[in-house]
Formats: structure tokens, sequence, C-alpha cells
């Protein structure tokens, strides 16, 4: 199945060419449930929902991947800035863009696209 048919059709939403949706109107941007968040295009886990924060930024936000080796890095200067693009390293899908001004302990936010994730909830505890 090609990654473009796996994504979400979200207005706006992300996709392979790097597009961005909408803050605030993604699905995960502001839940609290607990889990795994995987590339919606390949399943590859990026993600832990114990990594994650409120950043108000409108977007699910991360402070360290799973797996540093899940990331790759892109410099991004459309709009008129300069920018760091994340995608996928197994399927090279956009997840979004890291900024230097998350919490401790890494000082990153991780600023994905809620488009290209899907949540594994965590089995409930007790």
């Amino acid at each position: 199945m090609a990654r473009q048919a796996v994504i979400r059709s979200v207005p706006g939403a992300a996709s392979g060419q790097g597009t961005t949706e909408r803050a605030f109107t993604g699905e995960y941007w502001d839940t609290k449930t607990q889990g795994t968040y995987r590339c919606a295009g390949c399943g590859e886990e990026l993600f832990s929902s114990d990594t994650k924060f409120e950043s108000e930024s409108g977007w699910p936000s991360f402070f360290q991947p799973l797996d540093p080796s899940t990331i790759e890095e892109k410099e991004d200067k459309t709009f008129g800035m300069v920018r760091t693009e994340i995608k996928c390293a197994k399927c090279g899908g956009h997840l979004g863009h890291v900024f230097d001004d998350g919490p401790n302990p890494t000082g990153l936010r991780y600023c994905i696209n809620s488009a290209s994730l899907d949540l594994d909830e965590a089995e409930p505890s007790g």
C-alpha cells in the first residue's frame, strides 16, 4: 500500500510533500492518552507518550524520540524561515519540525503533525 493512502485525509494535513496541518486541529495535539506513537506511513515506533508535553503550539510535542535513529533531520528554508524538518527514517514521510525551545532533559521540541502519527494505546494498568 502506498504511503499516501495510509495517512488520514485531513484538509491541509501532513503528507510526503512536507505540508503542515493547521494548529489545534489534529487528532493528538491535546490527547493525554498513554501509549506509543507510530509513523502513519510505515508503522515505525517514533515517540512515547512519556515524552509528550504541552507546548501550547497546537501540535503534539515531544522532547525526544524513542530512538534517534528513527528520525532524519533536514534543513527547511520555506516561508522565509530556517527550521529543521524531521522525517521518518524508514519511509521518508514528513513528520514535522524540531526546535531548540523544549523542556529538560533535552531542550528540544519535536513538533509533529497528528496526521503523520498513529497512537497505539497502552494497556490500562491495575
